[in-house]
């Protein structure tokens, strides 16, 4: 299982940016599909972004599409996930996986998760004012 590395969460009033990094421990990354997911409080998680390794197209949930995006650095191995404009309702815990699977359906496009429920620790996010 490749293990992945979720960071820069933070505490950030509603309007703001983070931007949260996603690196692997001991692989590279630039052949994987990887997805971050969002899981608020008391809810399900929830696939936020995620980004092809095939070609870096990239995949949005309704809620985050024109304020967030997903992008990958291969020099430095690392994928990110920018969010602006935040808002209350982002508050969570932001995790990232490889076991994603970019699908578009029609007009549709999702982040299908398909691993067995084994997640890094996550990075927190807090939006409030």
């Amino acid at each position: 299982q490749v293990q992945l590395v979720e960071s820069g969460g933070g505490y950030v009033q509603p309007g703001g940016s983070l931007r949260l990094a996603c690196a692997p421990v001991g692989v590279t990354l630039d052949a994987y599909a990887i997805g971050w997911f969002h899981q608020a409080p008391g809810k399900e998680r929830e696939g936020v972004a995620c980004i092809s390794g095939a070609d870096d197209s990239a995949n949005y949930a309704d809620s985050v599409m024109g304020r967030f995006i997903i992008s990958r650095d291969r020099s430095k191995n690392t994928v990110y996930l920018q969010m602006n404009r935040l808002e209350p309702e982002d508050t969570g815990v932001y995790y990232c996986a490889v076991e994603v699977m970019l699908s578009v359906t029609g007009p549709r496009r999702d982040c299908i998760y398909y691993g067995s429920d084994r997640w890094g620790k996550g990075t927190p996010v807090t939006v409030s004012s």
